[in-house]
């Protein structure tokens, strides 16, 4: 199982790798290369060259992105060297899987996370704002799987359109129309998680045989309506109040570059005056929309199941669904630095004081103090102001959390290793000679993987919570990142758009709760009075 792992892993970076000479941008896979090209520290410029040289992307060596790709290769070639049984699990450890097995709740969690961290490597392919596939006049386009954009003009968008990255929104609905694509395909949620600020939801009102507004149950609608220049766009015309079905009040009236130029008084739906301050005749301005066409406009935060948002739209005008996968990727991503890095400083430091003891010991216990005082909330509000704009980002924050994050677990490998060090097997391979390293990552390690499993899930819970709780207070990750925190502050910011913080709320609590699931079964199945007899 675990040489099909090391294939997969040797394939998949191969693929990375491709991708990234042939200009394409694949799900998960070009993660590495795009977090690269974003940060300044994470690439080289070596000059002005132009992106025809793969290796060099507008002049950037994408050092990271490579490095990852060499670390998987180096990874997968050092597992396919060892003894086919050395990954092979003990007796004791295939009773404890079954064991794991056993307890439904941590077992049914597992399986979820599985399908969650599944879902989120579709990235683009499952939610974004770039169409899956375009064909126009007979050619082929994926969009979503390339590096560099197509312009509007590429798919007979005129205007604004033409000269900027083209909306597939907008041709989706304009497909099969002349000079349009004959079929636009877009993912299964067609909105990126951020920097994509969807145009207000609208309802249309009916209007009855008297003349008299209705709503789309058929009751008489009070309050505001708009007759519009253009239903896409939400973009108003005319704003009217209704009254029990009739026009009541003051009615005002906006050109298209949003200046006022028409004002109305209306008393129960007889036009009792009115002005106009633009240019040219009012009547033209009049016949610029339907004038039995009205419409509700859902300004942001709209709420769900309007004009496609299935869960709405935070204040923003992001779509909160898209918004949570790309909060759900944040965490999975910044899991995968985070683990290896914390329980690599942990276990090398914890083992090492209990092996060694004596100064050693004492003098990393009392840094590990010292430092674990420092007040942490503090360190990243004044990094915060110090650290330029362009410096923040996942790396800024993950290196402050490994920071004060090695700490917790160095204790308990410190007494283990105090414990395993005075065994037989441990004292027979100090007098064969076995170095120091061999003795503490070959002999001892290996009979400390059940502490080390049962840590991780709690390790992850706790990683989830303090991005939240620094996005929450505004010192966690950049805008260009979606978080849970983030989404949640803006949500019991606008309590009167509760779905907002509903959504959040749900979230990062059914997050946290399978993964505790996970936790518990792993800390039961792992429990060593389980598979020990004493004597």
């Amino acid at each position: 199982m675990v040489r099909k792992l090391a294939y997969t892993l040797i394939i998949l970076a191969f693929i990375a790798a491709i991708g990234e000479l042939c200009g394409l941008l694949l799900p998960t896979l070009s993660w590495p290369f795009s977090a690269a090209r974003e940060m300044d520290m994470l690439h080289w410029k070596v000059s002005d060259i132009s992106s025809a040289n793969p290796f060099l992307p507008q002049g950037k060596f994408l050092w990271f992105g490579w490095l990852i790709l060499i670390v998987a290769w180096g990874v997968s070639a050092w597992i396919l060297r060892q003894p086919i049984n050395r990954f092979k699990p003990t007796p004791i450890t295939a009773r404890r899987i079954t064991r794991f097995k056993s307890i439904k709740r941590g077992y049914i969690s597992l399986l979820i996370l599985c399908g969650l961290v599944f879902l989120a490597a579709m990235d683009q392919a499952l939610v974004g704002k770039r169409a899956l596939l375009v064909i126009q006049d007979g050619h082929w386009y994926a969009p979503a799987f390339v590096r560099d954009p197509y312009l509007g003009s590429t798919f007979g968008q005129t205007g604004d359109l033409a000269d900027s990255e083209a909306n597939y929104r907008l041709l989706k609905k304009e497909s099969g129309k002349q000079g349009f694509p004959s079929f636009v395909v877009m993912p299964l949620v067609p909105y990126d998680p951020t920097g994509d600020s969807a145009n207000p939801a609208t309802d249309q009102l009916n209007v009855d045989e008297a003349g008299l507004v209705r709503t789309s149950q058929g009751k008489l609608y009070s309050g505001l309506a708009f007759r519009l220049y253009d239903e896409e766009s939400a973009l108003p015309h005319i704003r009217y109040r209704f009254r029990k079905g009739l026009k009541e009040g003051r009615a005002i009236g906006w050109l298209p570059d949003r200046t006022e130029v028409y004002g109305a008084i209306y008393e129960k739906g007889q036009l009792s005056a009115e002005q106009y301050m633009g240019e040219g005749p009012m009547a033209a301005f009049l016949s610029d929309s339907d004038p039995d066409t009205f419409h509700m406009i859902h300004y942001h935060p709209a709420p769900p199941l309007k004009s496609g948002h299935l869960l709405g739209t935070n204040t923003q005008g992001a779509d909160i669904l898209a918004y949570l996968y790309g909060g759900l990727q944040v965490n999975l991503k910044a899991a995968i630095f985070y683990l290896p890095s914390v329980y690599l400083i942990g276990i090398t430091f914890g083992m090492l004081m209990g092996y060694f003891g004596g100064k050693f010991d004492l003098t990393m216990q009392r840094l590990i103090e010292i430092f674990s005082q420092v007040p942490f909330l503090f360190i990243i509000m004044i990094i915060s102001d110090l650290v330029p704009i362009e410096l923040k980002g996942m790396f800024l924050i993950l290196g402050l959390l490994i920071m004060f994050g090695w700490m917790g677990m160095t204790y308990q490998l410190r007494t283990s290793t105090m414990k395993e060090k005075a065994r037989d097997y441990s004292q027979a391979a100090r007098v064969i000679g076995a170095s120091t390293s061999r003795i503490l990552f070959i002999h001892i390690l290996p009979n400390l993987i059940a502490i080390l499993v049962t840590l991780v899930p709690f390790s992850v819970s706790a990683l989830i919570l303090s991005l939240a709780s620094l996005d929450y207070l505004g010192f966690g990750l950049p805008d260009t990142y979606a978080s849970w925190g983030r989404l949640l502050n803006d949500g019991l910011s606008n309590l009167a758009a509760p779905w907002v913080v509903t959504s959040a709320f749900s979230a990062l609590v059914f997050t946290l709760l399978i993964v505790t699931f996970i936790g518990e079964a792993v800390r039961e199945a792992f429990d060593p009075k389980k598979f020990t007899t004493y004597r």
